[in-house]
């Protein structure tokens, strides 16, 4: 990895040049921050605070005022962040900033433990190895060991990486990570170990360190060599983290180690921002930040230089009702702008139409297309929406998730519905006839030649002479086939037709994860549900954005359709967010009040990105397919909660008023919202079951987990259950969706 140590070649300012500029280009906040040199410093910076600006004039403040800039480490989570400072602090002050250490913690892992790899039994010139070398090197103990084999599903070498690293990032056991979230693989547990224990094992006795183990290993010279931990903690005398709400465990014992001489330590990040979980960040690192350092100073940067007023009242509102959060209030100079906007079209599609139409309209008003951008959680409820703007021919860039037609487990259910419209189209033929078991490549192209130019390749398949072995499976194919030819048959019969074939293919081909792409095949269902010709979804299914996209002009701006994940750190003058549904964000499966909480912050982060224009979208009807059962739609909770006068509704406000019977409620009159939209009851939120109707030993139900086994009382209405598919999950009353089957 290459060393992140920056050099600068700016013209210099003298010392009281940049003390003036440094009073006259921050606020009072901001300049409290900078000027905060001693002790520890949490700097609670929110959206558009100007945080970067905090950190790049505190680093030229540190330097103005006599500390070595050798003594300084900078932290980062992407190497431009870390050189855009050091560069801007170079210029307001001088070319001494260069020999500040500053990158990423990989970087800086990496060039520490060149140095001290030795006491962990490493030589210096140990190699850095990529996800795919591991997976290589997984895919050889599995051989070397005895372990997989032809008839027996073990996990692919890329989720067995994945379950490794999520470990060391989350901090927790293998044992309890499989419990957690892969308990449909739980009985490979005790081979994943060994081959845990023996990929370690490869990895030393090679001189080879994975991404991880770059952290890993910082804090376990840190934590084993003591005399390392004295040369380090003496040697940076001031550190500074950015992004600190995206640290994981690792990352958080890192820096305490390393300031533990002096505690001079300040991270700047924002606790309504935490949305990373799923990458291992913990949030309790930012909230518990003051716990590591009871003596740390709290600076609060709450002025925004991005939105509007009326934007900032509503993200207000969004992140108030928060559990747990470090209070502050976003405010703004920048005056005007309309109030943000709810809609709720009736389905998917009107929501697309809507979307577009505002798009064109804004492009038609001089809005330039790349100053737009389309939010949503996940990167597949954006389908609908890039047919219509296909068809409208309006260039996007998407950023974030597959394109539908990427997934192969989309492909596999496409080329069912492919060879219906066209019977020769051979390379869905093909695809699907692998799928049978005991059919191979060869015998597949043999099968093929055999319906080559032929008339009706359906009856030349029913009389081809098959084997014994993989007979049965291509007669089922064909009466699949002929079932899906029956006239008058709906786009929603045809998918429940091929869901009922596909669905055991599916769970042994994608053994080892089809949960989590279980939700693709849900929204294709929900799209195909709303075609009436096959034809027409499969012409509108084979667009290629990316193609289209690489036809254009150079430098043409294109609209941006991204998730917020994807989105975090960007801005534009007008932002829709989409898919605002209940069940669909927050999703689902966030079951867990943490989970939920996560999810409020993830609508937070989308709705900050908006500098002029802000939308709010939900359909009120949403169809779901498979594991997940029928969604009845209607507005995300979230949305709810804020206060209408903080928004405008759209001149169809009475298209959008719901149904009482949708969320259970006998009068709509007891309570609405200032949406005129019954309102939630909170002991409607989920199953309302009390803690006494819940015994141990009682199989419960489960929208998505399915059929489990309650094992005991966790705590204050939530409980242990063993599910036989996912293992054992702790759920909360108030969320899961939970009813009694015995």
């Amino acid at each position: 990895m290459q060393q992140t140590l920056f050099s600068m070649n700016k013209k210099a300012v003298s010392p009281s040049s940049a003390n003036r500029i440094s009073r006259m280009e921050l606020n009072e906040a901001q300049y409290e921050a900078v000027t905060t040199v001693a002790g520890a410093v949490l700097v609670i910076a929110g959206a558009g605070s100007g945080k970067t600006r905090t950190l790049v004039y505190r680093l030229a403040h540190l330097v103005e005022q006599g500390i070595e800039p050798e003594k300084i480490l900078l932290l980062t989570f992407t190497r431009k962040a870390a050189q855009e400072m050091l560069q801007r602090a170079s210029v307001l002050l001088d070319d001494s900033c260069r020999r500040v250490m500053g990158g990423t913690f990989h970087a800086v892992a990496n060039l520490l433990l060149r140095r001290y790899c030795r006491h962990l039994g490493y030589e210096p010139n140990f190699t850095i190895i990529d996800q795919s070398d591991a997976e290589g090197i997984v895919n050889l103990l599995k051989s070397s060991l005895n372990l997989g084999g032809a008839n027996k599903r073990f996990p692919s070498k890329r989720v067995i990486i994945s379950i490794l690293s999520k470990s060391v990032n989350k901090g927790l056991s293998i044992e309890a990570l499989i419990e957690e979230e892969y308990g449909h693989i739980h009985d490979f547990l005790d081979d994943l170990l060994i081959i845990n224990k023996h990929y370690h094992k490869f990895k030393l006795e090679h001189g080879l360190m994975d991404y991880d183990d770059l952290l890993v290993n910082w804090r376990k010279v840190l934590t084993e060599v003591p005399e390392v931990l004295t040369e380090l903690a003496g040697r940076f005398s001031h550190i500074m983290v950015d992004e600190y709400q995206d640290t994981n465990p690792i990352q958080a014992d890192i820096v305490r180690l390393m300031a533990s001489a002096h505690n001079n330590v300040m991270v700047v990040g924002d606790d309504s921002q935490s949305i990373y979980s799923f990458r291992g960040a913990d949030f309790r690192n930012i909230m518990d930040f003051p716990k590591l350092f009871p003596q740390s100073k709290i600076i609060r940067l709450e002025e925004n230089y991005r939105s509007t007023q009326r934007i900032l009242d509503v993200t207000n509102a969004i992140i108030e009702r928060a559990q747990e959060k470090f209070t502050k209030t976003l405010f703004t100079k920048i005056e005007g702008g309309d109030k943000p906007c709810i809609h709720g079209p009736r389905d998917e599609s009107m929501q697309a139409r809507y979307v577009a139409d505002k798009i064109v309209a804004l492009r038609d008003e001089g809005v330039a297309l790349d100053e737009i951008a389309v939010l949503f959680r996940s990167g597949f409820h954006s389908y609908k929406l890039e047919l219509e703007l296909a068809n409208r021919q309006i260039e996007f860039e998407k950023r974030g998730g597959l394109k539908l037609t990427e997934s192969a487990h989309i492909k596999d259910v496409l080329s069912y519905l492919r060879v219906v419209t066209n019977p020769s189209d051979n390379l869905s033929w093909n695809r699907i006839l692998l799928q049978l078991d005991k059919i191979g490549p060869k015998t597949a192209q043999n099968i093929l030649g055999s319906i080559k130019n032929v008339d009706d390749p359906l009856a030349a398949l029913a009389e081809y002479p098959a084997k014994k072995s993989w007979g049965k499976g291509l007669h089922e194919l064909l009466a699949l086939q002929k079932a899906l030819r029956q006239p008058g048959l709906r786009m929603a019969g045809m998918f429940e037709l091929v869901m009922d074939y596909y669905q055991p293919v599916f769970e042994r081909i994608y053994h080892d994860d089809y949960p989590r792409r279980r939700k693709d095949l849900d929204q294709l269902g929900s799209i195909i549900a709303g075609y009436d010709d096959l034809q027409a979804f499969l012409d509108d299914t084979s667009l290629d954005p990316p193609q289209s996209v690489t036809e254009l002009m150079p430098g043409a701006g294109r609209l941006i359709l991204s998730t917020i994940h994807s989105a975090k750190g960007l801005e534009w003058d007008t932002v829709f967010i989409i898919n605002l549904a209940n069940g669909k964000f927050p999703s689902a499966q966030a079951i867990l009040p943490q989970q939920r909480e996560e999810e409020r912050r993830l609508l937070y982060v989308a709705a900050t990105r908006a500098r002029k224009r802000l939308f709010f979208l939900y359909p009120r009807e949403v169809m779901g397919y498979g594991s997940y059962g029928s969604q009845g739609g209607g507005i995300s909770p979230f949305l709810e909660e804020i206060p209408h006068g903080l928004i405008q509704t759209t001149e169809v406000r009475k298209s959008w008023q719901i149904s009482p019977t949708a969320y259970g409620i006998d009068d709509p009159h007891e309570e609405t919202t200032g949406f005129g939209i019954p309102a939630i009851p909170k002991s409607k939120v989920g199953q309302s079951l009390s803690q006494d109707e819940l015994k141990p030993g009682m199989r419960v139900r489960h929208p998505f987990f399915g059929e489990g086994k309650v094992e005991r009382v966790a705590g204050a209405r939530s409980f242990d259950i063993y599910f036989q598919r996912h293992g054992r999950k702790t759920l909360h009353l108030d969320y899961a969706k939970l009813e009694i089957i015995g």
